[in-house]
């Protein structure tokens, strides 16, 4: 099924007429082009559709998550609402679940001694479905050529769902995600069926605390001169590093706030992230087939505290929260992500880096499924949008929409009252479920070459 049916107009009119510009207002063309920060992309569609997506939860099941894993489950229907809202509704679904927890097992092959809840292969990246009503490992909701829809659940996909996410808070407090993530897809015999060829592959991880995938299993050891104390502290300590007060293990160990951090590509005992994102890019070698979201602690601030241990001791290093929120039974807190936050970045416009740290998680769980949407065809945009002059009724967007074939990008402009074609514009569209009930319409008098990608980028509020 070819997308642009529902989204393009095929206007059979010359190009010309009305040059209206792109933006409502002059901007600087010099910070335009090149600030996909002040421009990010809320929106791709592909000319040519693949319906197939696979969704993969990365889930933390260590202490603390109960909350969070309850937040997440409650604010679930709305990413489901956006996936609805598109045209054909759901896409052909795939959806499993796995937890961070990958025992004391490094990429190594090796094994540590357990560690508290840390042990042996941990959950080992097999899919669970927490009891839920299911057939099976993984949700399968799949389009059948009558109309009707081949389901292995019972119930709502949102009732389904709600309880996989409660995957519990007792798992390893070492969180490996990206380890987690490359165990469940990598020909693991017990989650044969999820991943399909040709299907949209998306991975969402979801955690207050940031990847310790390890390298190496002395990171598992006791108290040690190398190491310091054994504690996830560990994880920040040798798996990331900062421009700014953290340039060596030694200096990240050293009290105060840290700036200008990214993962470190040094570590002997955490993994380096790029392998994890070149084993997608060789699962989906089309960049496209390939989205990636990060749902943990904002990556900054970040800040090293000594703390006295419970029970006393010696002072040492600890990692404080990026940030707090008010919970269903109290104060919650989250620990700075900035491997997860850079892993997601790597995927450029097909990523997303968001905050766990609220209770409701609607308005991010609905960014994640617009990415998801669009990629299965659908032009509603799920993302709030800067509105330029608010005292105006409706949205006055501040967006460029480009087409983009291989490595050419070419900006089409705003459409006036004439709809001169090619050109956009946003109309108000009721299947669009979320948010404003905006879809992008690109006007045309012919449709694309196959390979177009259409490019939304907008101001957010």
């Amino acid at each position: 099924m070819r997308a642009w049916a529902a989204v393009v107009v095929l206007a059979v009119a010359s190009c010309g007429g009305d040059d209206g510009p792109n933006r409502l207002t002059p901007i600087d063309a010099s910070t335009t082009p090149d600030a996909p920060e002040l421009y990010p992309v809320v929106l791709e569609l592909e000319a040519s559709v693949n319906r197939s997506l696979d969704v993969l939860f990365v889930i933390d099941d260590s202490a603390g998550m109960t909350d969070k894993q309850n937040n997440l489950a409650a604010s679930f229907p709305s990413f489901i609402e956006v996936l609805n809202s598109g045209p054909g509704g759901l896409p052909d679904l795939h959806l499993g679940v796995a937890t961070t927890d990958m025992g004391v097992r490094a990429s190594d092959g090796t094994f540590g001694s357990t560690v508290g809840a840390c042990d042996g292969n941990g959950k080992a990246g097999n899919l669970t479905t927490s009891g839920a009503s299911v057939t099976g490992a993984f949700v399968s909701d799949v389009a059948q050529t009558d109309g009707s829809r081949a389901r292995n659940y019972a119930g709502t996909l949102e009732a389904v769902f709600s309880q996989m996410a409660k995957v519990g808070a007792s798992g390893c407090g070492f969180e490996q995600p990206l380890a987690a993530m490359k165990a469940a897809l990598d020909n693991h015999p017990a989650n044969a069926g999820f991943l399909r060829p040709d299907a949209t592959l998306a991975v969402v991880f979801v955690a207050d605390e940031d990847d310790c995938s390890a390298s190496a299993s002395t990171l598992f050891t006791t108290d040690s001169a190398p190491l310091g104390p054994l504690g996830s502290f560990r994880c920040t300590q040798f798996g990331v590093t900062c421009t700014v007060g953290g340039n060596t293990a030694d200096e990240m160990a050293v009290e105060g706030t840290k700036a200008a951090c990214r993962s470190s590509t040094t570590s002997t005992v955490i993994d380096r992230i790029e392998p994890y994102a070149e084993f997608l890019r060789e699962l989906k070698p089309d960049p496209k087939r390939i989205i990636v979201a990060s749902l943990a602690g904002p990556a900054s601030p970040l800040t090293v505290e000594l703390v006295t241990p419970t029970g006393g001791g010696s002072v040492q290093p600890a990692l404080m929260p990026s940030c707090r929120y008010t919970g269903a039974t109290g104060q919650e807190q989250t620990s700075p992500a900035v491997r997860l936050d850079e892993f997601a970045r790597l995927f450029q416009s097909r990523g997303r880096s968001l905050s766990i740290c609220k209770q409701d998680l609607a308005a991010e769980l609905a960014s994640i499924a617009s990415l998801l949407s669009s990629a299965a065809g659908s032009p509603c945009i799920a993302t709030p949008l800067f509105d330029m002059h608010p005292t105006i009724p409706g949205t006055q967007p501040d967006c460029i929409v480009e087409d983009v074939v291989g490595s050419a990008t070419t900006e089409i402009r705003a459409c006036g009252a004439s709809l001169t074609p090619p050109c956009w514009h946003l109309v108000e569209e009721p299947t669009c479920s979320a948010g404003e009930h905006l879809a992008l319409r690109i006007e045309r008098s012919a449709a694309p070459a196959p390979s177009t990608v259409t490019r939304l980028r907008c101001r957010l509020p």
